[in-house]
């Protein structure tokens, strides 16, 4: 059945599949965790600051959230890594003598610091002072920065990869410095725009949940503070994002002059400035955009800062080079579609707070509740346009994604996809609903924290030694 139904696709194809699939119920797990515990980060400290338990409570209520979703993110994440070995041989052969070490550099620091932080962090709140509870809260919360710092960091040098020396059996070798790898001429961008784009994603998740106990009962002091608080990051964040994406843009048109032509659907190049194409349909075959709504010399504009700047385009490239256009326009127009909308949102509720209707907006709660899981959807087509666009390649101009997948048979690829996609919808979905009515239910004063069983864990079970008799 496998053999007919797979037998003749592509098996690198199916890889690639399964590894989008895979990445892309990852990525959603570890964009809200980031934010999420610097966001338990700020409550805990704002308790302890000013001592209302309104932020306790809230505290608590997220902390159940935080524990599910960091369960989940873990559990996706490692699955990955196995498909180094089984998808991806060749990739991790080749490119194993620098990749291997930095991911082995988040186990020994990110993961070390949240298994030794994260018990105390979930269940220590009444085992421990306050002050060295908060010490753990923090704790995971940098390891969770720690854990994106070194995950981004292979990324970026998969895109721009420097540093290196080809080895006589073809290996990528690191070179005279470690740091030259590490910080790679795309990292720190790469780093900003995600680390800003996790924080976003938890603001309009605190958001849209503060937006849906508001309009239950208005006078919810819990869903106001969780409101304000999404707002203010909605507002003054928001606009940030958009400058460190620019400057990401910017930096991928030196390094990766392909992927911007992709994103902008620029298969013509323009000598006299270029236009900016808001809509319209690639058309790869005819190497043009149908049914184009386009600004004239906006694209020279934003990426040149200069009207009449020329800008290469795809008929400069070798066809077998060039990347999917139309996946990449369309995810880089929903990323950035999504993030004009997050701005919007914050600016109407700065205007909102000014006229003191933060809370007696309904029009403006329902627009945050809508926008709730947008972040979500913005980080994945980030992640698309990224990794989309980096296409043909895994390691940016030196690796093919064709010469990196493991000698498989399209029907064991394929075999192992359908298990994933059964697997992750059952797993995942069940723990996504589960998270959805945590989140449904408002908090309450004294609300109840993670609890665990009372008493040690005892795996031989308790066995009281009888009474001695006469001292013996």
């Amino acid at each position: 059945m496998l053999e007919s139904l797979f037998g003749s696709v592509d098996a690198v194809l199916l890889a690639r599949i399964q590894f989008a699939f895979t990445v892309s119920f990852h990525f959603i797990f570890p964009a809200f965790s980031i934010g999420l515990a610097s966001y338990l980060a700020v409550l805990e400290a704002l308790w302890l600051k000013t001592g209302k338990d309104h932020y306790l409570d809230l505290f608590r209520y997220w902390l159940k959230i935080f524990a599910i979703t960091f369960a989940m993110g873990v559990v996706s994440g490692i699955v990955m890594s196995y498909q180094f070995g089984t998808n991806w041989s060749v990739f991790s052969d080749k490119a194993g003598p620098v990749i291997g070490p930095l991911m082995a550099y988040e186990v020994l620091t990110a993961f070390f610091l949240e298994a030794g932080f994260l018990g105390v962090m979930l269940f220590g709140m009444n085992k421990v002072g306050k002050k060295l509870h908060f010490a753990a809260t923090l704790m995971v919360a940098i390891g969770t920065f720690i854990s994106a710092f070194w995950i981004l960091s292979v990324n970026s040098w998969m895109q721009t990869p420097v540093g290196h020396i080809i080895g006589e059996n073809g290996q990528f070798l690191p070179g005279d410095s470690w740091w030259t790898i590490v910080f790679n001429p795309s990292f720190p961008y790469r780093l900003v725009h995600t680390l800003i784009a996790a924080y976003l994603t938890t603001a309009f998740v605190v958001g849209a949940v503060g937006a849906w106990h508001l309009l239950k009962d208005r006078a919810n002091p819990h869903a106001r503070i969780m409101f304000s608080m999404a707002m203010w990051m909605a507002a003054l964040v928001a606009p940030v994002q958009i400058f460190a994406g620019d400057m990401h843009g910017l930096n991928t048109l030196e390094h990766q002059p392909v992927k911007v032509m992709a994103m902008e659907g620029h298969y013509d190049s323009h000598p006299d400035g270029a236009p900016f194409y808001l809509f319209g349909i690639p058309n790869s075959e005819e190497k043009r955009i149908d049914y184009a709504v386009a600004i004239p010399k906006l694209s020279s504009l934003i990426l040149k800062h200069d009207l009449n700047a020329p800008l290469a385009g795809l008929d400069t490239v070798p066809d077998e080079n060039e990347p999917p256009v139309g996946i990449v326009f369309w995810s880089f127009r929903i990323m950035v579609g999504i993030g004009l909308l997050m701005l919007g949102v914050g600016l109407w509720s700065l205007i909102a707070r000014v006229r003191g209707r933060l809370y007696d907006s309904p029009l403006l709660h329902r627009a945050a509740l809508v926008m709730g899981p947008s972040g979500f959807v913005a980080v994945i087509a980030g992640w698309i346009t990224t990794e989309v666009g980096r296409q043909p390649w895994t390691v940016y101009g030196l690796l093919r994604t064709a010469d990196s997948a493991s000698p498989l048979a399209a029907p064991a690829v394929g075999a192992s996809l359908i298990a994933f996609v059964v697997i992750y919808f059952a797993v995942f979905g069940a723990g996504t609903w589960y998270i959805l009515k945590l989140m449904s239910h408002r908090p309450k004063p004294g609300e109840a924290g993670v609890e665990a069983e009372p008493g040690p864990v005892r795996t031989a079970g308790i066995t009281p030694a009888p009474a001695l008799e006469g001292g013996q």
